[in-house]
């Protein structure tokens, strides 16, 4: 029946295979890769893309087990040394589709060998699941697997050769198999033994990528998913959908060097358009750096840091591209602040791969790392680099390698300060402003799948933070060889009991013991960095787990810091600052703080439980400028952040007394708030909100709360509601923050609005309150100043009518003092007469059913005369209705005062033009608005005083 060279049937496999395939019973999924071996041996036109698309439904994922292997196993000359376990996705069905496609391509190998991109797609496929296929069972697929790959590599080498460099990282994780031993050594040492073409591992090397194979060893469904994130989801509403793909593809411990793929694949295939780089769709250094998190093995972090750098190593600027580079140093960038141990660790391994990847190509190397930080500067990626590579936040060690390698970067153009990494933005693709018009993205509800909840689409701008996920840790025996020989005998001796005992309390008193011969006058201070390595290895234990004992009591808490490290806070306590101990002791904290930085927040939670700690908190701030960071607030806000990520309970109990003790470094920002309200559940906010009501925690004071609830308006929806609770639960008179109200849209901020709305109506409405009810743009939708208007119209009727007729008459010059008001330095929106009559006019509406007689105030309908007299036709026109009520208000003073006809009827018939309305029917209310006219620049008290005062009539 087919008349079109199987086109059609072609096209719908594809579609099966690349929609469908997951959701097809086995039965069907036999008939379907039966199908396409029929197709193969039938020479069909075309069944070779069929092929390779079936070949990506083949999932891998493979893991190393080995420590050794640790990063700097990426050298080239030491891949003998890599040693790997099973692992990757070995269930039936997926090793099923593994071996009925060999069996197609090995049977079918003439056919195969004409199209020379699948014979370099199977090659990079097989070479990237043979890893996966290594426990006993499996070792005679294993073995075709690795003959099937040998045979075309070593027969059409140079059409395996288009891959590019990425063959050089498949073939070093499976060097240490013999055959591919043999096949690596002649890559190395014999290149022209698999081609005449092939000059050596540099010109391999130097190839980039193609992003057909980088993206072959995604799933089609995995695939669509990173492409949805990439384009889709909002930066700040992530999180439900990594945990979906964490649950789906990363949780097992054999999915740990997938993240290698999924990192080439950011790189080298995710490129986003300019308007997506511009917008506030999640950007790829923000995942890249997610799943640089969730790595739980040394050697899958070390693979993936590599994946990262690849196309940094041999970086050609003409040949290359900037987005095969951008992640990694925005990675960098945008983690310094949130989260400096990642930034540490990826300038650490930049550093160390140049001489370590291949020594006889250390030239290359370093001149391919220079050109990408060179062409980075160039394209405005970043403006300056010395901020990230000479920043106070990185250790003395990893500063003084970056200067040594890097010295053409790490010259600041100004005097070198502190950056505020969340201030910088990428210049050249201003990649990530948030303050778009709703408008500009598609409202289309964003999901995973059929099941998953629906996405509330309001994008909310958020700084990224990496949520470390925890480890199961396997307990391992402390290493410290490396360090001990270099201590002197008397305190080798002791690291080494140590090292061997178990009990707790022989601990501390080793410890002690530790700390009296620091506390010698000949003590070695150069031994200083080498025992806080060896104390940091043999204490790892005691920073994991919970620290805050289950039920909180005296005893439990005592009981909590007897451990060892604990002598050395205890002997610090113990001891005058003027001390020449203290310092020393100080210095020894500071060099464990290096290797181990959990030891900052355990001295907080030591200063708070412990009974020979109290009201001792200060010592902190010495600890703190003791510390590389040398900066109270930085260091605070860092080991809170690190205390946020390993145990929220303990960030509640510390809360009162970080607040309490150090006011200045807290609330000044919102910082420390955020951290605290991004992960505390409604039971420890109320707890919170009591320890405020009791007077043992202040989280806001008057002169800096406004500037922190103005931030809080980018935070989440709980976040914020959180924040609102916690300043409500303090005694700040409302007014302090009612300013606000003119920083908040009612399509982007409706949890400021509604807690402002609630706690409005529990008050006197204020003139201040009201002009800023009153000031808010008039938008048709936004009913909040209608609400509250109408609220304090039923309950405070009198008092709102004085308000509004003083800021009515107050405002109707307005326009004439437009010009001064262009030039003065407020940027807030200005109170405007044309607000307040649509304001009023909406309220007008609203009450317009109720039995309420607002409108009928004396108050009211004076001032609406005297906007009505002087305001131009188009308002007047505009707002008919209202004024009518003026009107009637003024007939019914005529009938009673006809001598007054005269001038009452003249402000109707007088245009807006006119410069000072006449109106003899309230000679109070006239003497005041002339005074009000004539005196522009009158004091505000004045004002206030004659526009009140004219309703004396």
């Amino acid at each position: 029946m087919n008349r079109d060279g199987m086109n059609v049937v072609l096209i719908k496999i594809n579609q099966i295979l690349m929609e469908k395939f997951l959701k097809l019973q086995e039965v069907c999924r036999t008939q379907l890769v039966w199908l396409v071996r029929e197709l193969v041996k039938s020479g069909v036109i075309g069944a070779d893309g069929v092929l390779m698309t079936l070949m990506k439904q083949i999932a891998g994922a493979f893991t190393h087990g080995c420590k050794s292997c640790y990063i700097y196993s990426v050298s080239l000359h030491h891949v003998s040394n890599l040693h790997h376990s099973a692992g990757g996705d070995i269930s039936n069905k997926n090793l099923w589709l593994a071996e009925n496609v060999l069996e197609i391509l090995v049977d079918q190998r003439e056919w195969v060998l004409k199209s020379g991109m699948l014979v370099a797609m199977s090659v990079y496929t097989y070479l990237r699941l043979i890893v996966d296929h290594g426990t006993p069972n499996l070792l005679p697929l294993r073995q075709r697997e690795v003959d099937f790959c040998i045979g075309l590599l070593r027969e059409r080498f140079m059409e395996c050769f288009i891959i590019g460099r990425d063959l050089v990282r498949l073939l070093q994780i499976v060097a240490r198999i013999p055959e591919m031993e043999l096949l690596w050594r002649d890559l190395l040492h014999n290149p022209q033994t698999l081609s005449p073409q092939f000059t050596g591992i540099l010109q391999l090397l130097t190839a980039r990528t193609s992003r057909k194979f980088l993206a072959c060893r995604l799933t089609p469904d995995m695939e669509t998913k990173l492409l949805f994130m990439t384009s889709r989801v909002r930066f700040g509403q992530q999180k439900r959908y990594q945990d979906w793909f964490q649950r789906q593809y990363l949780s097992t411990a054999e999915s740990q060097s997938l993240r290698c793929d999924l990192i080439r694949y950011i790189c080298g295939v995710v490129h986003p358009s300019n308007e997506v780089l511009s917008s506030d769709i999640l950007p790829r250094w923000a995942i890249i750096g997610w799943l640089l998190t969730t790595c739980t093995s040394n050697v899958a972090a070390s693979n993936a840091k590599l994946a990262l750098f690849y196309d940094w190593l041999f970086f050609n600027p003409e040949k290359d591209s900037i987005m095969n580079i951008e992640p990694a140093i925005l990675v960098m960038h945008h983690s310094m602040k949130p989260h400096p141990a990642i930034t540490a660790t990826l300038l650490d391994f930049m550093c160390r791969i140049i001489p370590n990847f291949f020594p006889p190509l250390e030239g290359q190397v370093r001149q391919g790392v220079f050109n990408s930080l060179n062409f980075i500067m160039e394209k405005r990626v970043l403006a300056h680099l010395a901020p990230l590579f000479d920043n106070p936040k990185l250790d003395r060690e990893l500063r003084s390698m970056l200067r040594e390698r890097f010295p053409e970067f790490c010259n600041s153009p100004s005097p070198p300060t502190e950056v505020k990494m969340e201030e910088s933005v990428p210049l050249e693709m201003d990649n990530h402003v948030l303050d778009k018009e709703d408008g500009c993205y598609d409202n289309t509800d964003a999901t995973f799948s059929d099941d998953e909840e629906e996405l509330n689409n309001k994008g909310k701008k958020r700084e990224f933070r990496f949520h470390q996920l925890k480890e199961t840790y396997i307990e391992e025996p402390a290493d410290i060889t490396p360090f001990v020989d270099q201590l002197d005998e008397a305190l080798k001796e002791r690291v080494l009991q140590l090292q061997k005992g178990s009990d707790t309390e022989t601990h501390c008193e080793v410890m002690q013991e530790i700390v009296d011969l620091i506390l010698e006058e000949d003590f070695d201070s150069e031994q200083m960095s080498t025992l806080a390595s060896c104390l940091a290895e043999l204490f790892k234990g005691h920073f994991r787990g919970d620290v805050l004992p289950e039920e909180i009591t005296e005893e439990s808490l005592e009981e909590s810091v007897c451990k060892p490290v604990c002598l050395i806070f205890r002997n610090l306590c113990q001891m005058q600052e003027d001390n020449s101990g203290f310092s020393v002791l100080l210095d020894l904290l500071a060099e464990l703080y290096q290797k181990q930085p959990k030891i900052g927040y355990h001295l907080l939670y030591y200063l708070k439980a412990s009974k020979a700690a109290a009201g001792k908190m200060s010592l902190y701030e010495s600890f703190a400028q003791a510390t590389a960071l040398g900066d109270l607030h930085t260091c605070l806000m860092m080991d809170m952040k690190a205390c946020q990520e390993d145990d929220v309970r303990l960030l509640c109990y510390l809360t009162p007394s970080i607040y309490s003790e150090f006011p200045d470094e807290t609330l000044r920002s919102g910082e420390l708030l955020n951290m605290i309200v991004a992960v505390i559940d409604s039971a420890q906010l109320q707890e919170l909100m009591c320890h405020v009501m009791t007077g043992n925690l202040v989280m806001f004071r008057k002169d800096s709360v406004l500037n922190i609830l103005i931030q809080s308006l980018d935070w989440e929806t709980f976040e914020q509601y959180s924040t609102w609770q916690l300043f409500l639960a303090h005694s700040i008179p409302l007014e302090t923050i009612i300013p606000i109200l003119q920083h908040l849209k009612y399509k982007e901020h409706p949890e400021a609005l509604s807690c402002l709305l609630l706690q409005l109506r529990r008050e006197k409405p204020s003139e201040e309150m009201v002009k800023m009810v009153l000031s808010r743009p008039y938008h048709q939708e936004d009913q909040f100043t209608t609400s509250i208007l109408r609220h304090w119209a039923a309950k405070h009727d009198d008092l709102l009518g004085e308000h509004i007729k003083a800021l009515l008459i107050k405002n109707n010059s307005m326009p004439r003092k437009r010009q001064s008001l262009r030039s003065s330095s407020s940027k807030l929106a200005q109170l405007t007469l044309e607000q307040m009559l649509e304001h009023l006019d909406s309220l007008r509406l609203n009450l317009s059913n109720a039995k309420n007689n607002f409108f009928s105030q004396t108050p009211i309908l004076q001032a609406l005369q005297h906007v009505q007299a002087s305001c131009d036709e188009a308002h007047k026109m505009r707002f008919s209705d209202l004024f009518s009520l003026a009107e009637d208000y003024e007939d019914s003073t005529k009938q009673h005062k006809p001598r007054r006809k005269a001038p009452a009827s003249s402000p109707r018939s007088r245009k807006g033009a006119a410069p000072q309305p006449s109106n003899e029917e309230e000679s109070a209310s006239s003497s005041a608005s002339e005074e009000e006219d004539s005196k522009p620049k009158a004091s505000k008290r004045k004002r206030k005083a004659s526009a009140v005062g004219s309703d004396s009539d």
